[in-house]
């Protein structure tokens, strides 16, 4: 049994096609996304794309924000994003928001016996970081009693898998906006390809692999700027390619 894993798509279709792509070409049982999905350049037409696909999907804390407006983000990027994501919310029609709103903020997966905690960020919070550093103190508290087999959880944009007791911990990291390194440090600085990951359940044994997808960076700036998303340029500045002129 194969499960695809993907999170943190942020209204990048062009990345999540590219992992469609890969998947497509590879043989996968179940396709689960972790949340935040319409926060980008295309979230309209991205949520047109998930219900095609037809997977569950995790509500996001951004998936959220798209229906309450965002708040006030303790980051030195923080209004840009905050436009970006007003701008992104504004662009969402009623069936779109319908699709947001009927998100459950954990999915539950049983595969061979063995059970898969699907969230955003922790089974406590989908605002919870769970990183390679955080102490098995911290992720105590986080799983809130529970004990999967698999928690697949995203929200950092890094990718990860860790042992926490019995619990593997696998983040496939983020469809649409990787983060080159954690933490940001202001400037946040993404990766250019698409990444995701895939879990492999056999006779008994669970194990994982983090994967990328190249795609064209480029095409996605240009999408960014011909659809008026807000701050393009200082977002074009953030990715390690250099924009095309």
């Amino acid at each position: 049994m194969r499960l695809a894993l993907i999170s943190d798509i942020h209204a990048n279709l062009l990345a999540l096609d590219a992992v469609l792509g890969e998947l497509n070409e590879s043989v996968i049982d179940r396709l689960v996304c972790l949340g935040d999905v319409a926060a980008g350049p295309e979230p309209r037409e991205t949520i047109e794309r998930l219900r095609e696909v037809g997977c569950p999907v995790v509500l996001g804390n951004w998936d959220t924000w798209m229906l309450e407006g965002v708040p006030e983000l303790e980051v030195q990027a923080g209004p840009k994003l905050r436009d970006q994501g007003t701008w992104s919310a504004a662009q969402l029609e009623e069936p779109d928001k319908a699709f947001l709103r009927a998100l459950p903020p954990r999915i539950e997966l049983e595969l061979e016996g063995k059970t898969v905690l699907c969230v955003h960020g922790s089974p406590r919070s989908a605002l919870e970081d769970i990183h390679a550093t955080t102490s098995d103190a911290e992720l105590a508290q986080m799983l809130n009693g529970t004990k999967p087999a698999v928690l697949a959880a995203g929200h950092t944009h890094v990718q990860l898998a860790r042992l926490h007791g019995s619990t593997l911990i696998v983040n496939p990291g983020s469809v649409g906006l990787p983060f080159n390194s954690w933490p940001p440090n202001g400037a946040l600085r993404m990766s250019p390809w698409a990444e995701y990951a895939i879990l492999t359940v056999e006779d008994g044994c669970i194990s994982t692999e983090l994967r990328r997808a190249p795609y064209d960076v480029s095409a996605l700036l240009d999408t960014a700027r011909k659809g008026g998303m807000p701050h393009q340029d200082w977002w074009g500045e953030q990715w390690l390619v250099p924009a095309r002129t």
